[in-house]
């Protein structure tokens, strides 16, 4: 499995994303465009609250029944002609995805935008077996061609301006050409079309399947992803094990709140459903299609008290809205699932030892709660997951020295009234200009922006006696 995208500590990556001046002008301007955007469209759907409430109904029902819904799903995939497979693993996943390629011989591979297949790490897999695999994602061949990972969930390449891209560009591709987005996106497609061309695989992710009529729904921006998924004589679509609607109806009402959630639209530029390969007579389309559907721990999370986030849509909208996400960028988090989604789901995933200094990238200010779609209660997560933490002794030493001496002390009456009165005196002695004679650890960290309050050498207990 691939959630990691970088081997630097947390810290590290922090302070390295910070100093990243390119990178938070990019997504402070995206997130206040965006943001905007999205307001307007809230306004003019109307009863916004109620669309919530709705859309979270919809998921937490597919949620409750999955088993049925599965079973439903891949029964119409197989009656359409397609091939499913049930990964419980990532290594299942690309491992069947591999068997597909060898019995297609397939030499060329090219790929839409997919989340779920970047957590598998299915293009290091593939590329292993000698097989070329080309991003056609405008944002994820911008970052295939350096060796970057995405750094936000819908727009993966958000970390960077046209200014970094036309010099990449040039760097890897030869690129001459002025550095407007039209320019250097011609330049793009003209490469790639080629590749659809010559592709034996075309290979997408999954935003709905639908259970009554095993159809695919997939919701872009480009035309890329029609023609990975037609051109090519196999498409392979790869989708998490819960991103599964009941019928159209529901669906209608899950992609209005995606595309207004995610860039601030009424609808995606191209809404296209797909219902297994070409059928006798057609003239275009795959010739055959498999179906994918990856557990990958989402059952573990299915019967555990964070079964909430299984609702999400993966609309971004929270990452568009947060603080800590604006200043450290998507590679801060150092998985390929950033921002207050990414604290919540790539600890699930990948476990507190990869992760568990992602739900402490947050300050509970609770943004993300009112922006979400489907109503995931993302900072109460988050909170949770500290919970887990401190519970199973992982938080750092001197933190827990730390909370077992104030625990000590608040249970005892008369400590805490000496150390209060000590330790009043001690600061108004101590404490110069905000700022103390010693600075370690957290106190480090703190006064790193902060100045420490004026102490005046009188705990509180002592002014209020003094006073009557």
């Amino acid at each position: 499995m691939s959630l990691k995208t970088s081997n630097l500590a947390f810290k590290k990556r922090v302070e390295t994303q910070i100093e990243n001046e390119m990178m938070r002008k990019a997504i402070i301007k995206a997130q206040e465009t965006i943001g905007a955007n999205r307001q307007k469209m809230v306004d003019e759907l109307g009863n916004w609250e109620e669309w919530r409430d709705l859309s979270k109904q919809i998921r937490n029902h597919v949620l409750a029944n999955l088993d049925a819904y599965l079973y439903q799903l891949s029964e119409n995939v197989a009656k359409n002609g397609g091939h499913v497979y049930f990964a419980e693993t990532a290594e299942e996943a690309t491992a069947y995805i591999q068997q597909v390629a060898k019995q297609k011989n397939a030499k060329k591979i090219v790929k839409s935008k997919s989340m779920v297949t970047e957590e598998i790490g299915l293009n290091d897999v593939l590329e292993k077996d000698g097989i070329t695999v080309v991003e056609t994602d405008l944002g994820e061949y911008l970052l295939q061609i350096v060796g970057d990972k995405p750094s936000h969930i819908v727009v993966p390449a958000i970390h960077k301006d046209r200014h970094k891209i036309r010099q990449e560009l040039h760097d890897t591709l030869g690129y001459q050409g002025p550095e407007t987005p039209e320019a250097m996106t011609l330049f793009i497609r003209e490469k790639i079309r080629q590749d659809f061309l010559e592709a034996d695989i075309g290979i997408s992710g999954c935003n709905f399947a639908v259970a009554e009529t095993g159809s695919v729904c997939l919701v872009t921006n480009e035309g890329n992803l029609r023609l990975a998924t037609t051109l090519p004589k196999t498409h392979i679509a790869v989708m998490g094990m819960e991103r599964i609607a009941p019928t159209f109806q529901e669906v209608d009402v899950l992609i209005t709140m995606l595309a207004r959630s995610a860039v601030g639209a009424k609808l995606t530029a191209y809404n296209t459903w797909l219902t297994g390969p070409r059928l006798e007579g057609e003239t275009d389309g795959p010739e055959d299609f498999h179906l994918v559907i990856v557990d990958n721990g989402r059952s573990k999370i299915l019967e555990s008290e964070f079964k909430e986030v299984l609702r999400c849509i993966r609309c971004g909208a929270c990452l568009n809205t947060c603080p800590a996400y604006r200043q450290i960028g998507g590679h801060g988090y150092g998985s390929i699932y950033p921002g207050p989604i990414g604290s919540v789901i790539s600890p699930l995933l990948g476990g507190y030892e990869e992760f568990k200094e992602l739900p402490y990238a947050c300050s509970l200010c609770t943004a993300c709660n009112s922006v979400c779609p489907v109503k995931i209660p993302l900072a109460q997560l988050i909170l949770k997951h500290r919970e887990h933490i401190a519970q199973n002794g992982m938080t750092p030493a001197a933190e827990r020295l730390s909370i077992f001496g104030f625990n000590f002390a608040n249970s005892h009456p008369n400590v805490w009234k000496v150390g209060v009165k000590v330790g009043a005196k001690l600061a108004g002695k101590f404490i110069k200009n905000g700022k103390a004679p010693v600075n370690v650890g957290a106190l480090a960290e703190w006064t790193k922006a902060r100045d420490l309050p004026s102490a005046e050498g009188e705990s509180f207990r002592d002014w209020f006696n003094n006073r009557g």
